[in-house]
């Protein structure tokens, strides 16, 4: 299983069996919460399949949500409790069956002081997801309901075929929660636009053909 992850693709095969002697595998069904916000525990999280949602939620009676990002197999999460001793910073629920190796605080400082290099991918991953945060917040604070999704959409969007397509595109719900909006806000601005035809909607999958018009 490690073998096609990514951040251990310097592994030789011996040491990649070593490795996963010393972790563990879980699979936990959709909508299971693997991390709480504010635990304790301190284990590197590797998604092999399925899909996970990271985010906060306010204490308050409201619950209201908001989305850091959502991961996939051969990422992983979980590194910064891992590397600074610090409480979860956010929360993490499967949004599909999930299974992850799961491995320990001290088996993965044991391998990085083998292979120095899987310390620069995590630090070159953590600052991919600061730039990407970064981005949220420049986001959130100037531009409206309609610029906010627009780039959210397409920031999760892949190119295919000269076309922009989100698979297995988040919830109305999510999308609200991504942009700090309503699902009723997010609903009506996707149907305009699938049907000026900026979008195509087809179950889960959205298709950008060209650019988004600038404003709604």
């Amino acid at each position: 299983m490690l073998r096609q992850i990514p951040l251990f693709s310097g592994l030789d095969e011996a040491e990649l069996h070593t490795l996963f002697e010393h972790s563990f595998v879980r699979a936990y069904p959709k909508n299971t919460i693997i991390i709480h916000e504010g635990d304790e525990s301190s284990s590197l999280y590797v998604i092999v399949s399925g899909k996970v949602k990271v985010f906060l939620r306010d204490g308050g009676r409201d619950g209201k949500e908001v989305i850091l990002n959502f991961q996939e197999a051969g990422e992983y999460f979980g590194e910064l409790a891992l590397l600074d001793h610090v409480q979860r910073s956010a929360s993490v629920i499967t949004m599909e069956p999930s299974q992850f190796i799961v491995i320990t605080r001290a088996d993965f400082m044991r391998c990085i002081s083998m292979h120095p290099e899987i310390a620069l991918r995590v630090m070159r991953d953590m600052i991919a997801r600061l730039r990407e945060l970064t981005d949220k917040v420049e986001i959130l604070a100037l531009m409206d309901v309609y610029g906010r999704l627009a780039r959210t959409l397409m920031r999760l969007a892949r190119e295919e075929d000269g076309k922009r397509i989100i698979s297995r595109a988040p919830s109305r719900k999510d999308l609200a929660n991504m942009v700090g909006s309503s699902r009723e806000t997010v609903t009506r601005i996707l149907k305009d636009l699938e049907k000026g035809g900026y979008i195509e909607i087809t179950g889960r999958t959205i298709v950008i053909p060209g650019d988004l018009p600038p404003a709604w």
